[in-house]
């Protein structure tokens, strides 16, 4: 208490002590705002205290006395009021002291504790970039890892597949499994010896000791195979259905062992050519004999008379009918129903003592050729695997000797065939059989098929044109006693016409619509010469007319010429009748 009396003495006596040394004032200086200074005095008198002294009057000099006693007043009174409080005052402030020490602590172990996170973080820091390093070592590692296990993995050479390929039949399914493997690994082996591995010399030996066996065994099933089709009456589609089952056996051994592949594709085109020669020989030569006895020669023509005679030491005999090769009838079917029939059986035909046309051996003997090179071209392309040329020049190589004979055989017959209509539905045949091949997928016959036709069309040609020259020079005064019913002729004419026409309708052909208007336009001079023949016009347009008439019942497609010529001849007929 002494210590804060002591304390406010001294502020009294230090205020005493104050000495204000104003210097001199210079109020009209220009320093001296006097704006300032009305602003403030403005200020003042806008206090409502003031106002309020104003209003009242009072003497502001007793009035700031008065204030001034009030204050000192309530000066003694806080000075009481603090000595009242100075214990309480000395011990907030040793508190404060207190406080202040305890902060400082606690700004000192702050301080350290953010100093520890600094730390902290930097190893944080630290941490996470050996992490990321571990990491990329790790995955790293991994890879290395997954290829260099890969790598053992192709490289090594298990016991399963040393006695699988030693000891396993090659028909067996883990023997074609191991060699799947094997093929694998050598082709893995070869391919790591280019980047010089160092560890293919270690297995190398043991490869190609596994792989010349697997091609020892593989060659002789193969062998064994194609030997099994020169046995007599064997199926072979039995052993190429065996040897199409172990395709893989044909390419394994075009990957390692090319003169072995070739041997085994060389012993199959020697062995199935042969085959096929023989067989397709013996067939056609047995169909054949199956033909009808009475064939078609150079004098069964349209305009030869069916009273002409043969010669006596003739060796063929003559037709019954010779109007029976210029009508259709059932023989049309050899392009619809019956064109992929089963094939004839010579024997069994023999056997029943039954005769067949040339279109019906043709198209029985060229159905058996084109399934059977159907069949074969899919198998050498399957089996070789071969497309394209390649396929068709070791097609030809196995069907060639084949084909040769059967165009020989062809080019022999068509020589001495005089039957149009059989040339032209073999034509046809070939047409649709073209169709089938390609339907099929298999290319290989079709230059076979256009030498056909090229051998075909002109001897068609050929025929049609004797039958016209045929009917050009028929002397009508030759044929002794005539009426007006249709002639025999334009009966032929009409339904040979009729059939060709319809045939043409499938595969339409410029060359036939143009040999039936050469042989038309004969018919109809023909019929006029014949018509000549009657002394009366009444019985010329009868014959005419019955003529016409009798072409129209038969040709049903109903030709526009005859049709016009029919009511052309009717009128004058008319005509002649008034």
């Amino acid at each position: 208490m002494d210590s804060l009396t002591s304390e406010l003495d001294y502020q009294d006596n230090g205020v005493e002590d104050l000495d204000f040394n104003l210097g001199k004032l210079d109020l009209t200086s220009q320093e001296f705002l006097l704006d300032e200074v009305d602003e403030h005095i403005q200020a003042n008198l806008e206090d409502d205290i003031v106002k309020e002294a104003l209003k009242t009057g009072v003497d502001l000099r007793q009035y700031s006395k008065q204030v001034e006693s009030e204050l000192l007043d309530v000066e003694n009174l806080s000075i009481k009021d603090y000595i009242k409080e100075s214990k309480n005052i000395a011990s907030l402030h040793k508190q404060i002291t207190a406080c202040d020490s305890i902060l400082e602590t606690m700004e000192q172990m702050l301080n350290g504790f953010q100093g520890d996170l600094s730390s902290i973080s930097n190893e944080i820091q630290t941490l996470q970039q050996q992490s990321i390093a571990m990491n990329v070592k790790l995955r790293n590692r991994q890879a290395v890892r997954g290829e260099l296990s890969q790598f053992v993995d192709e490289m090594v050479i298990p016991e399963a597949m040393i006695t699988h390929i030693l000891e396993t039949a090659v028909t067996e399914r883990h023997f074609l499994e191991q060699l799947h493997e094997l093929n694998h690994k050598i082709n893995f082996v070869k391919e790591q010896s280019f980047k010089e591995a160092k560890s293919c010399s270690d297995v190398k030996d043991i490869l190609d000791k596994l792989k010349f066996k697997a091609i020892a065994k593989i060659r002789e099933f193969l062998l064994h195979k194609i030997y099994q089709f020169k046995k007599p009456m064997t199926n072979y589609h039995i052993p190429q259905n065996a040897m199409l089952k172990f395709r893989f056996f044909n390419e394994f051994l075009m990957a390692n062992e090319r003169h072995v592949a070739r041997e085994i594709r060389d012993e199959y085109i020697d062995t199935m050519h042969k085959i096929y020669y023989s067989y397709f020989k013996s067939y056609s030569s047995r169909l054949m004999k199956l033909q009808y006895e009475e064939v078609a020669d150079k004098d069964d023509l349209m305009g030869v008379e069916d009273t002409a005679k043969r010669g006596f030491f003739s060796s063929k005999p003559s037709l019954k009918n010779r109007s029976t090769i210029f009508t259709l009838g059932n023989r049309g079917t050899i392009l619809t129903s019956d064109l992929e029939s089963p094939i004839i059986v010579p024997h069994a035909a023999q056997k029943s003592e039954a005769k067949h046309s040339f279109e019906s051996l043709f198209r029985s003997q060229h159905y058996a050729l084109l399934d059977n090179c159907c069949r074969e071209y899919l198998f050498i392309s399957d089996l070789f695997m071969v497309t394209g040329s390649a396929a068709q020049d070791l097609f030809n190589h196995i069907m060639g000797k084949t084909l040769a004979k059967f165009l020989k055989n062809m080019d022999m017959y068509i020589a001495e065939c005089y039957d149009s209509i059989a040339i032209f539905l073999c034509i046809h045949i070939i047409y649709r059989y073209q169709v089938l091949m390609h339907k099929r997928n298999v290319p290989a016959l079709d230059k076979y098929w256009e030498t056909l036709l090229e051998m075909f069309w002109p001897r068609f040609e050929y025929i049609l044109h004797q039958n016209v020259h045929s009917i050009k020079v028929i002397d009508p005064s030759k044929f002794g006693h005539i009426d007006v019913r249709p002639h025999y002729i334009t009966r032929r004419y009409a339904e040979f016409s009729a059939a060709l026409v319809g045939l043409n309708e499938s595969f339409p052909s410029d060359k036939v619509e143009r040999l039936l208007a050469m042989l038309q336009a004969e018919v109809e001079n023909f019929i006029l010469r014949m018509a000549a023949e009657f002394p009366q016009r009444k019985e010329q347009l009868i014959f005419l007319i019955n003529n016409y008439d009798m072409m129209l019942s038969v040709i049903m497609v109903g030709s526009r010429h005859f049709v016009l010529l029919y009511y052309r001849y009717k009128g004058r007929y008319k005509d002649c009748k008034i």
